[in-house]
């Protein structure tokens, strides 16, 4: 049995895939915003996740974001056409698939299946720890502790958020507007400073030399980035 959560604000479209995924073998849960799709998270263990983007009190791509902190569960974005910005964001942060609106029933089967399939014969139906490892650098997101060349260092929670952000994303260069959305939960007016600023005090602790650092690297005119190349 497949438990899969369908999270949309309109209730005539969560009612419309929960007709076209009508099936046996699946078990259907809803939810109507971000906050509710967290909390049915919680408490059910969920297989694959249908998440629209604009919704009200937490949208798509933070509840993404946040389910992703701790699972591995497919999710497949609905989509409207002129959200293609927002769809891409969504696929940078984790997202596995997404269905454009209007939505073919068949389209709509096929994607689910295909996820399901993917998720159960790689074998990450079973959540794994996650340890993140740059060279000297480690994350541990289980213990939520980081590592420089073995010693512990302390960070703030938004220097961890940003330093996982990039280590689960090696040679992925995120403008700081970008981060800024993902971590902060808000629209990134004024961002690039504050960005900036978590960034200067993230290298003073993980950088023998901050001024030429080893591990966050600055594409300039284009954001930051963990090189691959030291993992």
């Amino acid at each position: 049995m497949n438990n899969i959560l369908i999270c949309d604000d309109e209730k005539d479209i969560v009612n419309a895939l929960k007709i076209y995924l009508s099936d046996p073998d699946y078990t259907l849960f809803e939810a109507y915003n971000g906050m509710e799709a967290l909390k049915v998270m919680e408490e059910q263990t969920i297989h694959l996740v249908l998440m629209d983007i604009m919704m009200p009190q937490m949208d798509g791509i933070s509840a993404l974001a946040k389910i992703r902190e701790s699972s591995n569960v497919p999710i497949i974005l609905l989509t409207a056409k002129s959200e293609d910005a927002d769809k891409i964001l969504g696929l940078n942060v984790g997202a596995d698939d997404y269905i454009t609106k209007p939505f073919n029933p068949l389209e709509v089967s096929a994607r689910v299946h295909s996820q399901l399939r993917r998720y159960f014969k790689l074998g990450s139906g079973v959540e794994k720890t996650q340890v993140y490892t740059v060279g000297g650098l480690e994350l541990n997101d289980e213990t939520k502790t980081v590592l420089v060349d073995g010693e512990e260092v302390s960070i703030t929670p938004k220097e961890y958020d940003i330093l996982k952000l990039l280590m689960a994303n090696p040679d992925k260069v995120f403008a700081p507007k970008e981060i800024y959305s993902l971590i902060w939960k808000e629209k990134p007016f004024g961002s690039d400073n504050t960005v900036a600023v978590h960034i200067r005090h993230l290298r003073e602790k993980i950088e023998i030399d901050p001024s030429d650092p080893r591990y966050i690297k600055v594409i300039f005119g284009q954001g930051y980035k963990m090189e691959k190349g030291r993992m």
